[in-house]
C-alpha cells in the first residue's frame, strides 16, 4: 500500500492535520489513514467533545490500531492525538495558559508516543493585531513554551500554529500587511519557542521552496496556490536528527469536502516514500501575479 507507515520496522511517521471539524472530514480522514498509514496523528479543530469524538470514531480508530487522546470542546476548537506506537503520560491543556472569556479552551494535548513527547496544538488565531484575542494568543504561546521547556529532550510540537514564520511562507506579504499571522510580535513569539531548541523540520529541509499548508476556501485560492504555511512541525534536535523526510500532503486538500488545511507529514528514521519532495503532489497551478486574499 502506498505511503505505508514504518512504526513496525523501526521508523515512525508522524502527521498533523487541522481537519476543520472531524465530523465533516470523517469520510476523508479514514481513507487517508489507510493510504498514508501514519503511526501518530495530531488533529486540530476537531469541534467535538470527548464523548462525541469517541462515539463517532472510537471503533473505527481502534480497528486501525490507534489509541486516542482527545481534548474537545463541543462546536469549537478541539485537539487529539492518535497513536499506534504507544500513548503514555497524556496531559490535556497547558499549565498557566490563559482563559478566553472565562473558558479554558481545548487547544493542546500531549502524550509520549514511541519514545517521543508529542504536542498537538491549535494556537489561537489572534483575530486582529493588538486586540484582546491577539494578546491572548501571545500569552498562550508563552505557556506552550513553558510546557515544552519543562518536558523531555525528545519532543515535537505539531499543529496549526497560526503564524507564518517568514514572508516566504505567504503567497504575497503585501496582502497580509496589518493582519495577524505575520506580525513582528507573533513571529517573535514563535522565535522564542524555537529558541528552546526546536527546529522547523519542513523549512529546514526545503529552505527555498514554495510551501503552503492552508488555502482559503474562496474560489481559486487553492488552485492558484495562494496560501500560507501555518501548520508546522517543530522538533527538538534529537528528534530532528532522525527526520528522513518532511512534506505537505497537498493531495488531501483536493477533491470534494476538504479541510482548508493540508496534512504535514514527518518520517523519522526511514522514509517509506523516499525523499518525496516538499509538497505532494506539486501545485497544479501557480499564479504569476498573486492577488490579494
Amino acid at each position: 500500500m502506498p505511503g505505508g507507515g514504518t512504526g513496525d520496522t523501526g521508523g515512525m511517521r508522524i502527521a498533523t492535520w487541522n481537519v476543520n471539524s472531524v465530523r465533516q472530514r470523517m469520510p476523508r480522514l479514514l481513507p487517508w489513514l489507510e493510504q498514508r498509514r501514519p503511526d501518530v496523528v495530531c488533529l486540530q479543530e476537531t469541534k467535538l467533545g470527548d464523548d462525541a469524538f469517541a462515539d463517532l470514531l472510537g471503533e473505527e480508530l481502534a480497528a486501525r490500531g490507534y489509541a486516542v487522546a482527545a481534548h474537545g470542546q463541543g462546536q469549537w476548537n478541539g485537539v487529539a492525538i492518535l497513536s499506534r506506537v504507544g500513548l503514555d503520560d497524556v496531559v490535556t491543556g497547558l499549565d498557566g495558559a490563559p482563559d478566553w472569556d472565562g473558558v479554558a479552551e481545548a487547544r493542546a494535548v500531549a502524550a509520549t508516543c514511541g519514545g517521543v513527547r508529542v504536542h498537538s496544538v491549535y494556537v489561537p488565531n489572534g483575530r486582529e493585531p493588538d486586540s484582546a484575542h491577539y494578546r491572548y494568543k501571545l500569552a498562550w504561546l508563552e505557556a506552550l513554551g513553558a510546557a515544552v521547556a519543562a518536558g523531555p529532550a525528545d519532543a515535537i510540537v505539531l499543529g496549526d500554529i497560526n503564524i507564518a514564520p517568514a514572508d516566504e511562507d505567504v503567497y504575497d506579504p503585501g496582502a497580509f500587511a496589518g493582519q495577524t499571522h505575520v506580525t513582528a510580535p507573533e513571529r517573535a513569539a514563535l522565535a522564542a519557542l524555537l529558541s528552546l531548541g526546536l527546529r522547523d523540520v519542513v523549512r529546514e529541509r526545503w529552505p527555498t521552496e514554495r510551501i503552503f499548508t492552508y488555502w482559503d476556501y474562496r474560489a481559486g485560492m487553492f488552485h492558484q496556490d495562494l496560501g500560507m504555511r501555518i501548520d508546522l512541525a517543530l522538533a527538538s534536535t534529537p528528534v530532528a536528527a532522525r527526520v528522513a523526510a518532511a512534506w505537505v500532503d497537498r493531495q488531501a486538500r483536493k477533491g470534494s469536502g476538504p479541510s482548508d488545511h493540508a496534512p504535514v507529514i514527518v518520517d523519522m528514521d526511514d522514509a517509506p516514500d523516499g525523499e518525496i519532495g516538499p509538497v505532494v503532489p506539486p501545485p497544479s497551478a501557480r499564479s504569476g501575479r498573486p492577488r490579494r486574499a
